[in-house]
């Protein structure tokens, strides 16, 4: 039996009033008349649930801070629609957004789920805001339309196959990378996953280096190099391409190759090296930023991106010594067992 309303869209936050009304007036003013608003507070500590609740949408919260894959599946659990759209409480969806993901859905039974990007214009004005935001707009823009995994920031998937796949991983991947997880779960079970490129929101997060540098090594690179290597499975696509893969190895080896010039002057040459091939590998992201921002900020974005990579390399390897040594003390354990 078909429930009432076609979509529910579900806003996990936390500690975030002020981008949360943004986001929700957003959603209000999208025109489409049927559809719920669920809002699910994350156990804030500010004024984010006093003022949700004076927003006019369903309002729910968790009684302890449970992470962003927790707070969804909370949400999804009460959810009536038949399309559950999950949309960040930083992002501001862009009209017709709503409407675009009912006829994408329409117009093809056998989807299950959509996702989109960030659009050109990030709010926050500051250099690694601007970055980060045109990053991942630009890796979305030029990932495969069919998919291999799925974003939860602007992103749907039918009811019944998130209740079929088991909602997001609570006990592993609340706090980091839920959605990609799922998405993987999805693929492993056949599930087409569409990357609508014009399906796009602003992104109102102010990134500031630390907390890029923390995101990318904790949150980022190493639970997703996690999940790489337990799953044996790093599909050709968005940020696990071949050419960003050869770009993490190859500032990881310039890095290398710089520590051991201390020793061996020569070896700057190689680091060199290892950087320009880097560069000419990511020459058109870079001619991208020169487009759309001018050479200072190329300059610096190039730098940025050198850490970006550096910060994927790190959280790689360290995810890879854990994995081998938990492998290890498998063996072990299975040798003893077995005298």
């Amino acid at each position: 039996m078909s429930t009432l309303i076609p979509i529910s869209i579900i806003v996990p936050v936390y500690n975030n009033a002020h981008d949360l009304l943004e986001c929700v007036c957003a959603l209000k003013t999208s025109g489409h008349p049927d559809l719920e608003i669920i809002v699910v507070d994350d156990a804030s500590t500010d004024d984010t649930f006093s003022m949700a609740m004076r927003m006019g949408v369903r309002l729910l919260q968790l009684a302890k801070n449970s992470g962003h894959g927790t707070a969804r599946n909370y949400g999804a659990c009460y959810a009536q629609g038949d399309i559950l759209f999950f949309v960040d409480a930083d992002v501001v969806v862009a009209p017709g957004a709503i409407s675009r993901v009912l006829r994408l859905f329409g117009e093809n039974p056998d989807l299950a789920a959509v996702f989109g990007s960030y659009d050109l214009e990030p709010r926050a004005k500051n250099l690694v805001s601007q970055f980060r935001n045109l990053l991942h707009h630009y890796v979305h823009q030029n990932g495969h339309a069919e998919a291999s995994t799925f974003w939860a920031g602007c992103g749907a998937i039918r009811r019944s196959v998130f209740r079929e796949i088991g909602g997001f991983d609570e006990k592993r991947f609340s706090w980091s990378i839920p959605d990609i997880e799922l998405g993987y779960r999805l693929r492993q079970a056949g599930y087409p996953i569409l990357l609508d490129k014009a399906l796009q929101g602003t992104h109102l997060k102010r990134w500031v280096l630390s907390s890029v540098i923390h995101t990318d090594v904790i949150y980022r690179a190493v639970p997703w190099s996690r999940l790489i290597l337990e799953s044996r499975n790093a599909p050709n696509d968005l940020n696990l391409e071949t050419r960003q893969r050869l770009s993490v190895a190859l500032v990881s080896l310039a890095g290398i190759f710089l520590f051991l010039a201390a020793f061996r002057v020569e070896l700057l040459a190689l680091s060199a090296a290892a950087l320009f091939s880097m560069a000419i590998l990511n020459r058109k992201l870079y001619v991208f930023f020169f487009r759309q921002r001018g050479i200072v900020f190329t300059g610096a974005g190039i730098l940025l991106h050198l850490l970006y990579y550096l910060c994927g390399g790190l959280g790689y390897m360290y995810a890879w010594l854990e994995f081998q040594l938990r492998s290890t003390a498998k063996r072990m354990v299975r040798a003893i067992e077995r005298e």
